[in-house]
């Protein structure tokens, strides 16, 4: 098990939305440096992606699955990561159903396995007062109501990682990681670094954190937010 702070081994770590971008990179990253590392998919085909990445990808659709059937995929893991999507094609049913319902599930799921530490990668912008009737302000709303509910569960070290417009450029290495950074965009690479760092930095529980491209060494962003 990893103490946070040094490492004596390696922890288990679950990730809902196994298969999305920025989930295929976190894994690689985790599983590169001995993590144990599984990834909750709704589709079978997905999982060769996943043995690929170094995860273990496991079959559990978070739009039908049980709080239970969540927590005994999440017992005995050292983290859980929320990085499940409805994605950009999708429609406002979904955004309730995965952006916000699915978040909340799986919230939910790591208090009862008693998983403490719960990072959760929502959106810039997002917030449960935002206005508007469009997919993408209806998704900004599901975002920030998971968001509300993530950060008002006493049971979990929760943080919450807003990134900016996301790229598929290679990642530089290089970002700003502040409470409010403004807009700009992010490589997908650059948000996997981020959160992996993230997973073990628990002294950034209790943090709403922006992230854009920027002049800080990704280790050195998130020493620099936990106050280290």
């Amino acid at each position: 098990m990893r103490l946070f702070g040094r490492t004596v081994g390696s922890m288990r770590i679950v990730i809902a939305g196994g298969h999305g971008q920025i989930a295929l990179r976190l894994e690689r990253l985790l599983a590169a440096r001995g993590d144990e590392v599984a990834g909750l998919i709704r589709r079978a085909e997905q999982g060769d992606d996943l043995r690929e990445a170094g995860a273990e990808p496991v079959l559990l659709d978070l739009e039908s699955a049980s709080v239970e059937e969540v927590a005994a995929q999440l017992r005995g893991a050292d983290a859980a990561v929320f990085a499940a999507g409805a994605g950009p094609g999708s429609g406002v049913a979904r955004k309730d159903t995965v952006d916000k319902g699915a978040a909340v599930l799986f919230a939910d799921a790591a208090v009862r396995a008693g998983v403490r530490r719960f990072v959760v990668v929502s959106s810039m912008g997002a917030d449960p007062a935002h206005e508007g009737s469009e997919v993408f302000d209806v998704y900004q709303r599901a975002k920030g109501e998971a968001d509300a509910y993530v950060s008002g569960l006493d049971a979990l070290d929760w943080t919450i990682l807003r990134p900016g417009s996301l790229t598929n450029d290679a990642g530089t290495g290089l970002v700003r990681l502040e409470a409010h950074t403004g807009r700009g965009a992010v490589p997908r690479d650059d948000v996997a670094a981020v959160l992996a760092e993230l997973v073990d930095s628990p002294a950034t529980a209790g943090l709403t954190l922006e992230l854009v491209s920027g002049p800080s060494p990704v280790s050195v962003a998130v020493k620099s937010v936990a106050g280290n």
